[in-house]
């Protein structure tokens, strides 16, 4: 079984900064949480195991939304957890609420 360290490397965490190079090329999920959402905490493990099933297939990231104010307030995030799929640097699915793993792998296969 793998530790907690080696499932957080499969996730991306991601800035205003370093968002649109990111995202620019590929399929990538990208979890907008924050340390003090409680629904983000139970997101988290679940992204965490759809990083692992989409290994080398997709990107699986986060964006913590009081440190990157700017990218949320660009997608119209207002509620979190928010969860947007990103394919080739466009928004082609979002999520608000805690998903399950399957409903993220079933939209990540649709759109791959």
């Amino acid at each position: 079984m793998k530790g907690e360290n080696e499932m957080a490397e499969k996730t991306l965490n991601l800035t205003d900064q370093n968002f649109a190079e990111t995202i620019n090329s590929g399929v990538t999920l990208v979890d907008f949480w924050a340390p003090w959402c409680g629904p983000c905490m139970m997101q988290g493990p679940i992204v965490e195991q759809v990083a692992g099933k989409m290994e080398g297939r997709a990107k699986m990231a986060k964006l913590n939304v009081d440190e990157g104010q700017q990218v949320a307030g660009q997608y119209g995030v207002r509620s979190i957890p928010t969860l947007i799929i990103f394919k080739d640097g466009e928004a082609v699915q979002q999520f608000v609420g805690v998903q399950s793993e399957a409903r993220l792998v079933s939209a990540i296969e649709t759109v791959l």
